[in-house]
């Protein structure tokens, strides 16, 4: 038998109440990254200028806005077809500021960048609420890079350096270290790949090839660094394929092991958790250390709606060896509720 979460317990605690929130919508949302200020979570996602929505208690959320009025001005020059659909952040506080990293790209090319936009706040509601576009921290360009500019991730090492995880089929996943000020890469440039899969030789460089691997997130607890990965297809509704694996390392750099030692870059990786029958498909997941309890966020699909993805987080446990543990009943148990807008 799988451990509830605490987070379930609440939900389906709350009597008085729990029939008047089954009414409401789940949270639809893909690619959830989170932070907390104050006491209150923030969760931004894929979306039209980037989604966002806040909550007090990781269960109930309300639309905050987008972070992007206009789309970044810089978008169409890196992609032209772009749509305005700004995929998979990725929040990070430094500093007393917060940097929002977000992709820009071509479905199914590598005709990608990542940017970052800066705010001193998170609360709409203070007069120092402004996010400040940075522009590009790296772009890739077909027949040039066998790389994929999206999905960043953001980890301070032991020494306070700090490195960005990005990455999406090609020739895997990255890792480089960031200047000092976050928003450009330190120089000299320090690459790394930390997960891949095998390519054939005869893929053309502009063709993602069969490597079905994405979104690295890298969390540091119990002494390693942990990379989750998202294997698989997203994106498919009920035919998502998607799933999360890990591996875990001594230094942020890798090799990144999973539990039989197989290094993520020969094609490794231990099966954190798999879509069922209603969830057929689950992946694109972050990790947060939260009043002191571990919790892993991601999407997962709806096979009784219609494939739709939803919000799902999940306290992680960890066994002896301090390997990450997480039970399938949180894809049932935990369920979101998106409140109706604030009345202005």
């Amino acid at each position: 038998m799988g451990r509830v979460s605490a987070l379930a317990l609440l939900l389906t605690g709350q009597t008085a109440c729990a029939d008047e929130q089954h009414t409401l919508p789940q949270l639809s949302i893909h690619d959830p990254v989170m932070a907390q200020q104050d006491g209150r979570f923030y969760l931004f996602s894929t979306g039209p200028g980037i989604t966002y929505y806040h909550s007090d208690d990781m269960l109930q959320w309300q639309l905050a806005g987008r972070v992007f009025a206009d789309e970044p001005q810089w978008a169409k020059q890196v992609a032209p077809s772009f749509d305005g659909h700004i995929w998979a952040p990725d929040i990070y506080q430094h500093n007393g500021k917060f940097y929002l990293y977000y992709s820009v790209s071509a479905f199914g090319k590598n005709t990608s960048a990542i940017g970052v936009t800066v705010n001193n706040t998170l609360d709409k509601s203070s007069p120092d609420y402004q996010w400040q576009d940075k522009g590009i921290v790296l772009q890739s360009v077909p027949q040039r890079d066998l790389w994929n500019a999206i999905d960043p991730n953001i980890i301070a090492d032991d020494n306070g350096d700090i490195w960005m995880s990005f990455g999406s089929f090609w020739s895997g996943l990255k890792l480089v270290k960031l200047a000092d000020d976050l928003v450009s890469l330190a120089q000299p440039q320090q690459w790394h790949t930390i997960a891949k899969a095998q390519r054939p030789a005869f893929i053309d460089d502009a063709e993602p090839g069969p490597g079905e691997l994405e979104a690295p997130f890298i969390f540091k607890q119990h002494g390693y660094y942990y990379l989750f990965v998202s294997y698989g297809k997203c994106c498919r509704g009920a035919d998502s394929t998607y799933h999360l694996v890990v591996g875990r390392a001594k230094n942020v750099t890798g090799p990144y092991l999973d539990k039989d030692g197989k290094s993520l870059n020969e094609g490794g990786g231990t099966v954190l958790l798999k879509g069922n029958r209603d969830w057929p498909g689950l992946g694109h997941n972050s990790a947060y250390t939260f009043n002191g309890k571990d919790y892993l966020v991601f999407h997962a699909y709806e096979a009784a709606d219609n494939g739709l993805q939803k919000l799902k987080i999940a306290e992680m446990s960890w066994d002896d060896a301090k390997w990450p543990l997480l039970s399938d009943s949180v894809l049932n148990d935990y369920r979101s509720v998106l409140l109706p807008a604030e009345q202005k």
